[in-house]
């Protein structure tokens, strides 16, 4: 048979200009493509990218290695074996060498126990590290607000990026602990209700980048406390209602903090 495109007719039965009666049978044959390619670039391609155009090219993907990398991006591949334009034979394997992405640099988790949150949060950042889950739980004898606990344990080995989750001494019952993630930098917003005999209905919301959402909403005791973590990397302005009434404002400007 004469070489052909893939997936182009390369024989077909009854031959050209032959005279067949109608709903007769047509016998044909389709080409796999020339037997020996040009082995395909897959450089800087994702690894789904890569297994379409193997597969295509009918060849089989056999290993899969990984490793670091500053200029290649995560998943994408980095080097190819047989290399690109190396004549193969269709049905052949091709390896592929992928990026796992810059290699993340590894710390001792400092010990955080008896600092402020602010502290320690200064402190978590100066690793590269971030902040976790916050967790309150009251130990009477030491002192109020301070970090009590924390995971990953002091010295233990930490990846940059790693969540540092804390527990701090307060008193049971008290609400509007939330509070908001960002990758890198936080700043406090606080505030405290007056004392009374009734409860409140507290709404705070922030407006950051046109967006304005309800980041709290609850009904609370007097002498209650709201603490909320508000990301650095973004200007947002922190509006408080009391029973639907503003009560105070707060902005925050990322080239402050």
């Amino acid at each position: 048979m004469i070489a052909c495109p893939k997936n182009h007719v390369i024989f077909q039965e009854p031959e050209p200009g032959s005279e067949i009666k109608k709903r007769r049978d047509v016998r044909i044959i389709i080409s796999k493509g020339t037997k020996r390619i040009l082995t395909p670039n897959l450089k800087g391609l994702s690894i789904q990218q890569a297994r379409l155009i193997i597969e295509e090219n009918g060849l089989r993907l056999n290993k899969l290695s990984s490793t670091y990398s500053e200029s290649i991006k995560k998943n994408e591949i980095i080097s190819q074996f047989p290399l690109p334009g190396t004549i193969i034979t269709r049905g052949n394997f091709v390896n592929l060498l992928v990026s796992t992405g810059i290699r993340l640099n590894v710390y001792k988790m400092p010990d955080i126990k008896g600092q402020s949150l602010e502290e320690a949060i200064a402190l978590i950042e100066s690793f590269n590290l971030s902040l976790g889950e916050i967790k309150f739980l009251f130990i009477e004898g030491k002192p109020e607000n301070i970090i009590i606990d924390q995971f990953p344990l002091s010295g233990h080995r930490v990846i940059e990026g790693t969540d540092v989750n804390i527990t701090i001494n307060r008193e049971a019952g008290r609400k509007g602990h939330k509070y908001l993630h960002s990758t890198k930098g936080v700043t406090i917003f606080k505030y405290r209700l007056k004392y009374g005999f009734l409860k409140k209905h507290m709404r705070l919301k922030l407006n950051s980048f046109g967006i304005s959402n309800d980041i709290f909403d609850s009904f609370m005791k007097p002498g209650e406390e709201i603490w909320i973590l508000i990301p650095r990397n973004k200007d947002a302005t922190v509006l408080l209602y009391e029973d639907d009434e503003l009560i105070k404002t707060e902005v925050f400007d990322s080239w402050q903090n």
